[in-house]
């Protein structure tokens, strides 16, 4: 049995730390990346959102640059789009570089002055020169090359980059929220760092939005799981009793403390992006939140096992808690969704579900193999004797073992 609790207790820890880990698995990505040319960058950055990726070399001496612009999880039927806005911010002003398949079916790289929000990227000439541009599909995903000849006396710029799709050779508007209306930064191609519209390396509410998808994914949509299985299959164990209870507890309660932390990064998220809304991540989360405070209430009110109202307790505090499990898990690839461009991490946790699930279906058959054999010994032990369905203890001993 202790070594039953050592196993479990091993592999939930590992679990979590391949969840907790696989963002470096993006960094890796990006300076690990092999193109299929052999061409080298002396400098790679993953972009915050839209699952892009920055190459490029910086030639001070004619004042270039060498680029190569990744942008992944995308289909042949749509476009991608990246820029330097050597005077404003974000989209309008932008000088882009434009990828997308043409009539012919080949895919076609070109330039895209971007003069206002009801753009369809015409193809057209830069403020800058391009001396070489062309692109390339694969895998899902688009690279853009190209070299850009900077204006003089500067290296750093503001950057934008998106995608929409294509419809016939009519290229659509983008999404007009979540990520779609994140992507954008600074860039400085001398000294290699990627900033936000006001310059620092990385935004705050960047970093907030990751500590909220880390909060809830571990607490929602891992520890709870984790409790429910606890207390579902370990109680089976005569041994384990209480340290099932004391288990499933210490998780749940964690769960909930840490699921607070998270919705609150949340509500905070949610305040500071305004015209920006995920309804449906927002609207399961406060269920969850009341839910989950229902459940902790119902603990401190949990009545003694052999009160007349412990039963109906029973069933609340069951379907309550699979209510939540379930939901949890529902949001956690909704905020997957918000993310956009996390593609790691959903992975990552789509591989801890499996394990636990896996985890839970072999507890499940090995508790019902304890349950049956011990009904089997519990027979063996007092065997029916008599006739017409009479049994040994039918004289009161039987009473006395209920009792």
């Amino acid at each position: 049995m202790d070594r039953l609790l050592r196993t479990l207790l091993f592999s939930s820890f590992l679990l979590l730390s391949l969840f907790a880990t696989s963002s470096y698995a993006q960094t890796q990505n990006c300076s690990s990346f092999a193109f299929r040319n052999n061409q080298l960058f002396a400098t790679c950055n993953p972009l915050p959102v839209l699952n892009s990726f920055l190459h490029w070399s910086y030639h001070p001496d004619n004042h270039t640059v060498d680029l190569a612009y990744r942008h992944g999880g995308v289909t042949d039927s749509d476009w991608v789009a990246w820029g330097l806005n050597i005077d404003g911010s974000r989209m309008v002003g932008a000088q882009c570089l434009v990828a997308l398949r043409n009539s012919s079916g080949q895919i076609h790289a070109y330039t895209s002055p971007v003069t206002d929000y009801n753009t369809r990227l015409a193809q057209g000439e830069l403020s800058f020169r391009v001396p070489r541009i062309a692109a390339e599909f694969t895998n899902n995903e688009f690279i853009i090359f190209a070299t850009l000849v900077l204006p003089s006396g500067r290296t750093s710029f503001n950057q934008a980059w998106q995608n929409g799709g294509v419809s016939g050779q009519t290229l659509q508007v983008h999404a007009q929220s979540g990520d779609n209306m994140r992507s954008f930064g600074t860039v400085d191609f001398a000294n290699g760092e990627l900033g936000s519209d006001g310059g620092s390396s990385v935004t705050s509410r960047q970093r907030r939005r990751h500590v909220h998808g880390v909060l809830n994914a571990v607490s929602w949509g891992v520890l709870m799981p984790m409790g429910a299985v606890f207390a579902r299959y370990l109680k089976v164990f005569k041994a384990a009793n209480p340290a099932w209870f004391y288990l499933h507890v210490a998780c749940q309660t964690s769960a909930y403390a840490v699921g607070v932390a998270g919705w609150g990064t949340g509500l905070k998220l949610g305040s500071d992006s305004t015209g920006i809304k995920f309804n449906t991540h927002r609207n399961i989360g406060i269920t969850l939140f009341c839910l989950g405070t229902l459940q902790v209430f119902a603990l401190l009110l949990r009545p003694k096992p052999d009160h007349k109202y412990r039963l109906y307790w029973n069933i609340y505090h069951h379907a309550i808690g699979y209510t939540v499990i379930i939901l949890s898990i529902i949001n956690v690839f909704e905020g997957f969704d918000a993310l956009n461009g996390q593609k790691n991490w959903k992975r990552a946790y789509i591989g801890v579900i499996i394990a636990i699930g896996a985890i839970a279906v072999l507890l499940e058959a090995f508790t019902w193999f304890i349950v049956i054999k011990r009904k089997k010994s519990d027979s063996n032990k007092y065997p029916q004797n008599g006739t017409n369905g009479g049994n040994a203890y039918s004289n009161g001993t039987h009473q006395q073992q209920q009792a």
